[in-house]
């Protein structure tokens, strides 16, 4: 499958930048891209393997290695490769901790904060690589107070406290993940007079429905002690540099301008797990909450509170200017080389990354060799062709947005379209969102590329088969590195995937074989910066 999304990949920006001369026709080199004659599975599986072999969050050293990998890959296929560093805002957890105390006679509960480890991990001796829990950019301090269940902490979720006579002024907010961006849940809960907020991952939004349901590494679903982890900065880019690229000497404002700029959650804040918040939600009484808010059959019933639960919430994060590193690559066009299509894909995981983001930039690096292939067979583009693996996506769009803020005038004039792959496999079915500009082309690039499930049909033919509604999505929000290319200067942009959402990255042992250490689930594609 991850072969097919290379090629579909592809067949879209071909349509862009095949060079038009005779003999061969344009054609030709589609159809030669396309077939199984350039490379087998094998070269895409190694790439995900060797990119995802231990924990690489970004500003790490796992993380230039996986860089210099990305870089060596390209350099090899012949393509002029560089990097592109910055100096940015990133921030890691210090310490962390969480006690409940049930009720007044009843003995503190301290949470480990821990994820499991399943039996037979190949991959448990790397575990301890991994950060833990925590919100990128979150606040740090330590509160004490009742807990409030407040649903999915959208403001509609405060209002309907409101009209029950529920005060959450001066609480912690306990809020199940999903709906909305995790720094709306905790901007929210600010706002609504929350002192913190715990953000956990309800058994019915990802732990499977039902008694029979089974998670990783038996099936896709969270398991009980798996923590969905992301940023809550609500900004794109180095919150120290905003609307200018943070390269070497530049100006930066203060940590205290950021934290009153909005960007930035001003309350703690901690991503627990469903065994964890099922465990405080056992600790509030008060009203029985409504039927749309409670959880799954096997679930206790939910009640909204205040208490008699208090918990403790402390965190501490250290704020570090690290380098972050953006892997270039070009291929000069011969017809118009000043102008520029562009495919991009980010690097950085919060954990191990196989779905996100590194199925797609083995896809990146799949295509950059059969382009060196195409290269030997006398294919020349048409336009110039740039490859871009990004850095620091998770914590905030921020590798593509620096570049994008460094070329601003250069990309606004020349840049033709944007082509974004992040989780480009994390199961079957075919689904794209873009700009109208490019609706034809990812139509006309499916319909030459068979459907990796059923080889009696193309892509298209699938596409159409299983949706719904709307063939095309819109790109809105900020959930990829598309958002700078088409937000911030109007150029076209598509961004596609296989497979439409995924509750643990533990599903990308289904693409290579590869089995991820940490069932820890990536922000789904449906979130804001994700």
């Amino acid at each position: 499958m991850l072969k097919t999304t290379g090629a579909t990949f592809l067949a879209i920006a071909t349509s862009f930048f095949i060079l038009h001369f005779s003999p061969p026709p344009k054609s030709y080199y589609h159809s030669l891209f396309i077939s199984s004659s350039l490379s087998d599975n094998a070269s895409i599986s190694h790439h995900l393997r060797t990119l995802t072999r231990r924990p690489h969050v970004a500003g790490s050293q796992a993380n230039a290695e996986a860089a210099s990998y990305v870089l060596s890959t390209l350099s090899a296929c012949n393509i002029m490769a560089h990097i592109v560093s910055y100096d940015v805002l990133l921030t890691y957890p210090d310490s962390r901790s969480l006690t409940l105390t049930p009720s007044p006679s009843e003995p503190p509960i301290t949470f480990d904060l821990k994820q499991e480890i399943y039996e037979g991990d190949p991959y448990a001796d790397v575990a301890d690589e991994v950060l833990p829990t925590n919100h990128a950019y979150a606040k740090s301090g330590s509160v004490v107070g009742p807990v409030v269940y407040v649903n999915y902490g959208r403001v509609e979720d405060y209002g309907t406290l409101k009209e029950m006579g529920v005060n959450v002024t001066g609480i912690v907010a306990l809020a199940r993940y999903g709906e909305i961006f995790r720094g709306d849940i905790v901007m929210n809960a600010f706002e609504a007079g929350a002192i913190g907020a715990l953000v956990y991952t309800d058994r019915k939004d990802y732990g499977g429905e039902g008694g029979d349901a089974k998670w990783f590494p038996d099936d896709k679903w969270m398991p009980p002690s798996g923590v969905q982890v992301g940023t809550v900065y609500n900004g794109s880019g180095d919150p120290t540099t905003p609307g200018w690229a943070s390269s070497e000497g530049c100006e930066r404002v203060s940590v205290e301008e950021v934290e009153s700029s909005g960007d930035v959650p001003l309350i703690p804040s901690m991503p627990i797990s469903g065994a964890d918040g099922e465990t405080i939600l056992r600790s509030i009484g008060g009203q029985i909450a409504k039927d749309n808010w409670q959880g799954s059959k096997d679930a206790p019933t939910y009640r909204v509170g205040p208490g008699p639960g208090v918990v403790n919430l402390e965190y501490n994060g250290k704020q570090v200017i690290a380098t972050i590193q953006n892997v270039m690559g070009v291929i000069e066009g011969v017809e118009e080389p000043d102008r520029f299509v562009i495919l991009g894909n980010h690097r950085d995981a919060w954990t191990f990354g196989a779905v996100d983001p590194n199925s797609g930039t083995a896809a990146l690096l799949e295509v950059a060799q059969r382009l060196q292939k195409l290269q030997r067979s006398g294919w020349k583009p048409r336009r110039t062709i740039i490859l871009c693996n990004w850095d620091a996506e998770e914590y905030g769009l921020t590798g593509s947005t620096e570049w994008v803020e460094e070329n601003r005038e250069l990309l606004a004039s020349r840049a033709v379209a944007y082509l974004n792959v992040d989780c480009a496999v994390s199961g079957a079915g075919f689904h794209a969102s873009g700009t109208p500009q490019l609706d034809d082309l990812l139509k006309l690039a499916t319909q030459q590329v068979q459907d990796p499930d059923n080889s009696s049909q193309t892509i298209y033919e699938q596409w159409i088969q299983s949706t719904e509604s709307s063939l095309i999505g819109r790109l809105g929000g900020a959930g990829s590195d598309y958002a700078a290319f088409l937000q911030h200067i109007g150029v076209p942009a598509a961004d596609m995937r296989f497979g439409a959402g995924f509750p643990a990255t533990a599903t990308a042992a289904e693409l290579s074989h590869h089995t991820n250490a940490l069932p820890l689930i990536e922000a789904p594609n449906s979130d804001n910066n994700d």
